[in-house]
């Protein structure tokens, strides 16, 4: 399974993990706060279509690397991301409103799918506004989703901030030949 995620269509990447099941499992690791505040961001999500998603997103809490200047604060103090649960399927779906660049909204969904003891996890983020939040997500999705294959894994966290900038520069090669 390809690591790196694939654009889609204009706006719309895609990742794909194997991860360690059961689904249940992994559900919870979407699902719960304070579980999902160990790889990406606590905060309430209401389980319903139509419920709201109030994350903090708090990297000192995933990592113990210092962040560079310009994530910073970001990384000690957090940063609030507000949206509304568009799609919920327990085990199998979930889907939230996302916020981007300006006003703009995007979409992030995760959706599972059992394969023996393993679960795969497919994640696809749409309507984003440009390449740059393309790859500024991307490499953001890269790096979060290793730590929660980690997680789920019993391994220690992979480095985030050690990673980022590499990711980010790999995709910004990847999607050098996209349109704007």
């Amino acid at each position: 399974m390809n690591e790196y995620g694939v654009v889609l269509e204009s706006g719309a990447v895609r990742f794909e993990r194997l991860l360690p099941g059961p689904v249940e499992r992994v559900w919870s690791y979407l699902t719960d706060s304070d579980k999902r505040g160990t790889w990406l961001a606590s905060g309430q999500l209401e389980p319903r279509v139509g419920g709201t998603v109030d994350l903090l997103f708090k990297h000192s809490e995933i990592t113990s690397e210092r962040p560079p200047g310009r994530y910073r604060e970001m990384n000690d103090k957090g940063w609030p991301s507000k949206g509304t649960v568009t799609r919920y399927e327990p085990m199998t779906a979930l889907a939230m409103t996302w916020p981007g660049e300006g006003s703009a909204t995007s979409e992030v969904t995760f959706e599972l799918t059992p394969e023996g003891d393993k679960v795969k996890l497919v994640l696809t983020h749409r309507k984003l506004a440009n390449k740059a939040e393309m790859t500024d997500v991307s490499g953001g999705w890269h790096a979060h989703l290793g730590i929660l294959e980690d997680k789920l894994a019993g391994d220690p966290p992979r480095g985030f901030w050690s990673k980022i900038a590499g990711l980010e520069a790999e995709y910004a090669k990847r999607f050098a030949d996209l349109p704007v």
